[in-house]
């Protein structure tokens, strides 16, 4: 079977499943598995420059020119060269890939016999049931169950809803702020933390940085959608140099700390498992080398 991803999850959902060798067509946010997408063409590219800002991003998304997911290019030459018989894509996020709806035209256009699934997960047990949904398509049933069965032991083994649970605030976009949706209220549940904002399956909207304070979170976790930590790291003043950031409690107790979104948290991919044992480290004050900690 011959696969175009445009999702990075649902690159992510194809390797996990050992199908990267039927890729012919990814996305140019593609990363993930490491070394193994370098020969799968890019089918898609951003107007957007990489050295924009948070906040110069939100005010490129929000402007005429760039609404929803026309920020994206689809090479649509190319989809008719690579003839896939399955394309993955989505219709959950306007600014987080190309849409279904613009995918299904390309396909009309240049009159291609493919199938086109579209990925909705809001929830942990939606992403385990798009592996299923990709797996019946590609005839890798038994590999999904593996997935399903470890996902749902791991998480198992996390210590979900407690009593007494510290308060997170999971920062999805910097400038402005928006908190982290869908299935990272989930990843705080699991790992023992009490998600702030929203709850599992929520969409997540922008929000002014002083209702942080009254909120007094016991940890932030900052893992922006699309950065990484490094270019996190480089932001952060966004939020330290707010009214009132020294006194929150998390910060007079040494739990804020950076993480890789796009890996762990952003992309409705199996990872998201991974994300949550990040988090329940955090909170149980272990060591790990995935989290950087942001020194008051």
């Amino acid at each position: 079977m011959r696969i175009v991803s445009l999702l990075p999850a649902a690159t992510d959902i194809v390797a996990m499943l050992g199908l990267t060798g039927q890729l012919v067509g990814r996305t140019h946010e593609c990363d993930w598995p490491p070394g193994e997408l370098a020969d799968v063409p890019e089918v898609t590219a951003t107007s957007l420059p990489e050295t924009l800002t948070s906040r110069e991003i939100s005010a490129a998304l929000s402007g005429d020119a760039h609404r929803g997911s026309s920020v994206y290019q689809l090479d649509v030459a190319m989809l008719d060269e690579v003839k896939p018989d399955l394309i993955l894509t989505q219709d959950l996020c306007d600014v987080c890939a190309v849409s279904y709806q613009r995918v299904n035209d390309a396909v009309r256009m240049i009159d291609l016999d493919t199938t086109v699934v579209s990925m909705e997960a809001r929830t942990i047990g939606g992403i385990l049931d798009t592996v299923d949904a990709v797996a019946a398509l590609t005839d890798t049933a038994g590999r999904a169950a593996e997935i399903r069965a470890d996902a749902e032991g791991r998480l198992a083994a996390l210590p979900g809803a407690v009593s007494g649970a510290p308060t997170v605030l999971f920062v999805e976009w910097l400038d402005p702020l928006m908190p982290g949706g869908h299935w990272v209220p989930e990843q705080i549940t699991y790992a023992g933390g009490r998600s702030l904002l929203l709850g599992p399956g929520a969409h997540s909207t922008p929000h002014r940085w002083s209702v942080v304070a009254d909120l007094a979170p016991d940890v932030v976790v900052f893992g922006p959608c699309g950065f990484t930590p490094e270019r996190t790291v480089d932001e952060l003043t966004v939020a330290t140099g707010q009214p009132g950031w020294a006194d929150l409690p998390a910060v007079r107790n040494g739990q804020v700390w950076v993480v890789d979104g796009p890996a762990y948290f952003n992309r409705p991919g199996p990872r998201v498992v991974d994300g949550a044992e990040i988090l329940a480290a955090i909170l149980a004050g272990r060591p790990d080398p995935r989290a950087r900690h942001v020194p008051n």
